[in-house]
């Protein structure tokens, strides 16, 4: 199991994390676009596999080309205080709701966040309902002021209807004409949401670039991501 169960061993993968290194190459196309979409609606959207220890370097990479201080990420609403305490005074990271061990936070967000620091952050969920990606959508246009990567999970992105329904990014994209959403394209590795997890696919070379009519970040390989996770009772007891 890669996860990590005790605050203490999620502190040692935090600081293990390198966020160097990691080279992304970028189309100037698909960067205009993506500046386009900052420049006239105020949002750009990425969405990802989670569980996946690339990600949060390619948050990273787009963070810097495109000159961002301002992140929305679809992590619970209420843990918005503890993590600017967090980044601010290395205080642990104690709420249940870290430890959930879904994929959507890893050991590499935290160091990239604390790289970026200062930063302006938005955390979105939290709204466990059927109208769920309404509610997402509504919290970021509410609460988004200055130009911002969106992240979420790549169901969540889109920014047209699909058969599961109306996106968040269809919701965003109905307020928001004009706004383009990157989706991360991954082949072959493994990642953990909940439990150690594998593919093996095709996928666009690496790097961001336009494929067809999308923007999409190709991960030929990738790897396993450095989760957070205690058992339902132990979160219980932590809710409680």
């Amino acid at each position: 199991m890669p996860g990590v169960d005790t605050i203490d061993g999620l502190t040692r993968a935090v600081a293990d994390f390198d966020t160097s290194g990691f080279e992304l190459p970028m189309e100037e196309a698909a960067l205009a676009r993506a500046r386009r979409s900052l420049m006239e609606t105020g949002l750009l959207l990425l969405g990802e596999m989670p569980g996946v220890r690339e990600n949060p370097l390619v948050i990273l990479r787009l963070m810097d080309a495109l000159g961002l201080g301002s992140l929305a990420l679809d992590w619970h609403g209420g843990l918005t205080m503890e993590l600017y305490t967090y980044l601010r005074h290395g205080t642990p990271l104690e709420s249940a709701h870290w430890w959930v061990g879904d994929g959507r936070v890893t050991a590499g967000h935290l160091a990239v966040l604390r790289r970026l620091s200062p930063i302006t952050l938005t955390l979105f969920d939290g709204a466990d309902r059927p109208d769920r990606d309404s509610a997402m959508a509504r919290r970021v246009l509410d609460t988004v002021a200055a130009p911002t990567l969106v992240v979420a999970g790549n169901a969540h992105t889109g920014v047209t209807p699909d058969a599961l329904g109306k996106p968040m990014g269809a919701c965003l994209a109905r307020e928001r004409p004009g706004l383009e959403s990157i989706r991360i394209d991954y082949g072959r590795g493994s990642f953990y949401a909940m439990e150690r997890r594998g593919m093996d696919a095709r996928a666009a070379a690496r790097g961001l670039r336009v494929v067809g009519k999308e923007l999409v970040v190709g991960l030929p390989e990738f790897s396993e991501a450095t989760v957070p996770q205690l058992p339902f009772e132990a979160r219980q007891g932590k809710l409680a």
